[in-house]
């Protein structure tokens, strides 16, 4: 159940549910931060209630209160701030099905289609050319941000320019710079529109009723640039319904024509006006339904009402091949067994399958209720996975910028990191992530890398961390508690990953850095001493584990970013040091001695000048102190590279 504030349970901290659980009143700290809630204040207005607080020297326990009222208050304006856009994006969508069900002119349909298709793809101009069947070509039907006249008449042969093609092939043409483009046939008459409209960039997809192309919905940008597959697959979903508009408006025509011809056309009419009357109730109750904030099933459950029946959403790989297949193709509903088929695909991509069971009879009505509930169903996913999809790409720009240090104003550091719900002042530790294996093909393994960037999104989303793409691996910047270390968090990471997209992910994790916005440089440097563990453990043999620079003993001196020296010392020797400090021996001299004599205990005494007993108990001490093993090879050098390092150290310190 959802809190009165419109917050999931994720986002309430343990203390606050317990007392919003309790029903206990508003607390006095709760109070201003609830103010500012309702009438819509900015995000700076909610430092005023800590800062007059501090200023009447308030107790530090109601300080401290009104710090977690204000986190509190700004996730929730954060998250309603997230609301309103997505309500914006989903409004746009199904105000122009909501006109395809309540379709009276055509005209206006159309235009609100491209005016929608501008305004969500945010390009210069969208147009929609119809073909002409007489005349074996395609002409301008609707333009939203035109301004040159002779654009706005253009008439395109089959195969010529863009639009041409797209009408000749019936598939989608995307180009960024259309005179550079010679996949096109270039004629003078559409070279002079384009160039006068200033276009450079141009996306066309068809309008499709079934197997034919009716015509062409295009956006464009007078700019070169890159449309998404997203873009392409969102353009396409508006050819639907611009597709289906002409197509009611066709039947509306055949029914008026018919009242004319027939004496039944007043049972004509008055069964298509049923039709419309049905469809239009049906989007408006899905329409509605979606802007609630329902998701796929719902729309199922809702359908399945209207057709008296059993209505479930399923994934492409689940639902019947063959007949899924079939309906993408003809872009109907169609039968299998006693169970209905109607494709829910974007773009070509399918998507999954709206399913009616145990149905085998199904009336023309119902029919196209069940196609059109698919296409709604394929614009609500599209919507959602665009949405999600942004904010990956928002976290991945924000650690893009921390790498490569571009935006330095701690400020704006701190206010883009707090709209994603990171918190740059804490300690945090970048991390080198990468794929094991290298797979054979290109394709597959450009796959297998957006894999590992979505499941390192989707870890960083839930850890209130950052994460991007970089170097044929992953990035991470993730917050390190304070029983943790940089260590351990390594080896998480590599596990979860590795079964997030089962293969082997190798992680080289930095040291602890902290206060990030005030030193971005931080983050750059960390992250090289990540992958400087990442080739170690590569090198080592130890690929699909997670290690940090401490992981590696004194080679981590090497691998670390800022050569923790002293780090190295205290880990080696340091309570050999301390016990030298507060009993006034000298264990380290003798160290040193027993070493420069070969490690012979009686070399040893003739170089300090001490009984052999006294260099045997000092000895025994330091095995106490540093462990049974500080003689093998590999501690024993440790020890005579921090004996050494101790002492070049001394007089600095001294």
């Amino acid at each position: 159940m959802s809190n009165p504030l419109g917050m999931s349970r994720d986002h309430v901290q343990p203390g606050e549910r317990s007392a919003a659980a309790a029903g206990a009143p508003l607390s006095s700290a709760e109070a201003p931060f609830l103010e500012l809630l309702a009438r819509g204040a900015s995000a700076d207005a909610y430092e005023q209630p800590v800062l007059l607080a501090r200023a009447e020297g308030r107790p530090t326990e109601q300080i401290v209160a009104l710090e977690q009222a204000k986190l509190l208050a700004l996730r929730v304006r954060s998250e309603l701030e997230g609301r309103r856009r997505r309500e914006a994006e989903l409004s746009a969508l199904f105000e122009t099905a909501h006109d395809l069900a309540g379709l009276r002119d055509l005209d206006s349909v159309l235009q609100a289609i491209v005016q929608r298709a501008r305004s969500l793809l945010g390009t210069d101009i969208a147009y929609l050319s119809l073909n002409d069947p007489a005349r074996g070509d395609t002409y301008m039907r609707v333009t939203e941000g035109s301004v040159a006249a002779r654009f706005q008449q253009l008439r395109l042969g089959m195969g010529e320019g863009l639009g041409g093609l797209v009408a000749q092939t019936a598939r989608p043409y995307v180009t960024d710079d259309y005179f550079k483009d010679d996949r096109f046939q270039h004629t003078l008459a559409i070279d002079a529109g384009v160039r006068d409209e200033g276009l450079v960039a141009i996306l066309g997809v068809p309008l499709m009723l079934g197997h034919h192309v009716i015509g062409v919905l295009f956006a464009a940008d007078r700019r070169a640039r890159v449309f998404e597959r997203e873009q392409i697959a969102l353009l396409g979903s508006f050819a639907a319904l611009a597709a289906a508009a002409i197509d009611t408006a066709n039947l509306l025509t055949e029914t008026r024509s018919a009242l004319a011809d027939l004496e039944r056309a007043n049972e004509i009419i008055q069964d298509r006006s049923g039709v419309i009357e049905r469809a239009s109730d049906v989007h408006d109750r899905l329409a509605e339904l979606v802007l609630r904030g329902g998701g796929v099933h719902d729309v199922a459950a809702a359908v399945s009402e209207v057709l008296d029946g059993t209505v479930e959403f399923t994934d492409a790989a689940v639902a019947p091949a063959g007949a899924l297949e079939a309906s993408r193709a003809e872009g109907h509903a169609v039968r299998h067994a006693d169970d209905w088929i109607a494709a829910v695909a974007a773009g070509g991509e399918l998507l999954g399958a709206l399913v009616l069971r145990g149905h085998p009879g199904l009336d023309p009505v119902d029919q196209r209720t069940l196609e059109r509930a698919a296409m709604v169903t394929s614009l609500l996913l599209l919507a959602r996975r665009s949405a999600a999809e942004a904010e990956q790409r928002v976290r991945g720009e924000l650690l893009d910028d921390l790498l490569d240090a571009r935006d330095r104003d701690p400020r704006l550091l701190r206010e883009r990191a707090s709209r994603l719900d990171a918190d740059l002042d804490a300690t945090h530790v970048v991390l080198a992530a990468r794929l094991d294996a290298t797979a054979a093909d290109a394709d597959q393994e450009a796959a297998a890398r957006r894999r590992l960037w979505s499941a390192a999104s989707h870890l960083a989303a839930t850890r209130h961390g950052l994460a991007a793409a970089r170097d044929g691996g992953t990035v991470l910047l993730l917050p390190l508690e304070a029983s943790d270390t940089a260590a351990a968090l390594a080896r998480r990471t590599a596990r979860h990953l590795g079964t997030a997209v089962h293969e082997a992910v190798t992680v080289g994790a930095s040291a602890p850095v902290e206060h990030l916005a005030a030193h971005p440089d931080a983050v750059a440097a960390a992250y090289e001493e990540g992958r400087r563990c990442l080739d170690a453990l590569r090198l080592l043999g130890r690929s699909g584990d997670g290690a940090a620079a401490q992981d590696f003993g004194f080679l981590g001196l090497l691998l670390a970013g800022d050569r923790d020296i002293a780090g190295f010392v205290g880990r080696t020797i340091g309570q050999v040091v301390a016990y030298d400090e507060r009993r006034g021996t000298d264990l380290l001299r003798t160290l040193d001695a027993y070493f420069a004599c070969g490690m012979s205990p009686a070399r040893t005494k003739d170089e300090l000048h001490v009984h052999v007993n006294t260099v045997a108990q000092r000895l025994e001490r330091v095995g106490h102190l540093l462990g049974d093993d500080w003689q093998s090879p590999a501690r024993a050098l440790e020890i005579q590279l921090a004996l050494r390092l101790h002492r070049l150290s001394a007089p600095a310190q001294r």
